[in-house]
């Protein structure tokens, strides 16, 4: 029988998100079963302003239930896995919401979440408080871990996180526009929640490194998400003589300033955008007037690494995923397929699948090639995150198909170019 869950992860907290995990103790007869049961419980915003973040999620979760079909042998024993997916609904509370589902009701072994820190950091702060091992990816390792008051002399217990950082998405921005010869001055829309409050931050974020390569930054201050009315920005853009724009918005966000920008006559070089500028149907929504945008590139086809459950390389699970869904590939496909090659791996090497210590503890541990790279939370840069490569890409029709091109990959050579950049 399953050992009794930790009794800490039992009581109600009376602080922060722990109000939400109301405590009951509960043991799991699932260990009667002809195989043992380990239940993974996901998290992602399937719906909301966020959704293109998991739109591969169906056609990833479906191949990988076919690949746990057989088990994961664990010290000798078959083991079974069981996913259950929950919707967070783009919204931080509902993620704290249905991550306490998944951990006191659903009794999961492990959780992992995706996409942003709406839904990164409620789950990971339900999984620290109730003792449950948890692995998240997309999202910048700072809002993860500082935007939960991370330490990095102490760290956290049983939540860790891989994904870049934002010296990352910084350096690859800059790399785009150091040989673009376009004036030196970039208009910020950095929007008043977690991303665009630590994307905008004096020390953090991209005010420093701008200002150390050169470049005057206008930032307005900080937006109301969804706002229906970018023209301050788009009057203090064009008063500074702003020829680059950047900052880290959701979709409809940049629909609506990218929209109001042609109606006002502000006409950008280059436009960079964090978040709402990875998804081919964001873009295309645009119309041609998508062509040409710029934005980080977390995996692509092009990127040099296969899977450790499949074998298969990126180029072949996008033409895949492509094949399945008559969709054309999305970034946060590699990321997903990698979220559950490490769940297979850290199943495979627990010293106790019945102990959420040493599957934390197997986890620490990891040391695993990806299709996005290397998940390995030995090196660095804090204690609980590990780096995985970023290059910069742009928005380009060729041959009458849209596609992410990779422009810029100064931090990560062994990932090809396969375009230029051309301005707007």
């Amino acid at each position: 029988m399953k050992k009794i869950l930790n009794q800490t992860r039992r009581n109600l907290l009376a602080t922060g998100a722990a109000a939400l995990a109301t405590p009951y103790l509960l043991t799991s007869t699932r260990a009667y079963a002809a195989n043992p049961v380990i239940r993974v419980g996901y998290v992602s915003p399937a719906t909301g302003p966020l959704a293109g973040f998991a739109e591969a999620d169906d056609f990833i979760i479906q191949g990988v239930q076919e690949i746990f079909s057989k088990g994961i042998v664990n010290n000798g024993k078959n083991w079974s896995i069981e996913i259950i997916s929950k919707d967070s609904q783009s919204n931080s509370n509902r993620a704290a919401e249905v991550a306490a589902d998944l951990i006191l009701r659903d009794e999961v072994d492990l959780i992992i979440g995706a996409a942003t820190p709406d839904t990164t950091n409620p789950v990971a702060d339900q999984a620290e408080i109730n003792e449950v091992p948890c692995i998240t990816t997309d999202c910048p390792w700072q809002p993860y871990f500082f935007g939960r008051n991370g330490n990095p002399a102490v760290g956290f217990d049983y939540t860790y996180h891989f994904f870049w950082g934002l010296e990352d998405v910084i350096g690859s921005f800059l790399d785009i526009w150091g040989n673009s010869g376009v004036t030196k001055k970039v208009g910020a829309l950095f929007p008043n929640d977690a991303d665009g409050n630590a994307w905008g931050d004096a020390n953090l974020g991209f005010p420093k490194p701008l200002a150390g390569a050169g470049y005057e930054l206008t930032d307005p201050g900080r937006y109301q998400p969804l706002s229906d009315d970018f023209s301050s920005q788009i009057s203090a853009f064009k008063s500074a003589g702003c020829e680059i724009v950047t900052g880290v918005m959701i979709p409809p966000d940049f629909a609506t300033f990218w929209g109001q920008a042609s109606q006002q006559g502000f006409s950008p070089k280059i436009v960079t955008v964090g978040k709402a500028l990875l998804f081919p149907s964001v873009i295309e929504s645009l119309g041609d007037r998508g062509v040409g945008l710029t934005s980080e590139v977390w995996w692509s086809p092009n990127h040099p690494f296969s899977s450790s459950l499949s074998s298969s390389n990126s180029r072949q699970l996008a033409e895949a995923y492509t094949s399945s869904t008559g969709r054309a590939w999305t970034q946060p496909l590699g990321f997903r397929h990698a979220l559950f090659e490490v769940v297979a791996d850290v199943v495979s090497r627990a010293e106790d699948l019945e102990d959420a210590k040493a599957i934390t503890t197997a986890i620490a541990a990891t040391k695993l090639d990806t299709i996005v790279g290397k998940v390995d939370w030995s090196s660095g840069p804090v204690k609980n995150v590990s780096k995985t490569p970023l290059v910069s890409g742009q928005w380009q029709k060729k041959n009458g198909a849209l596609n992410l091109e990779i422009i810029a990959n100064s931090n990560a050579t062994n990932i090809p170019i396969t375009s230029e950049l051309t301005l707007l």
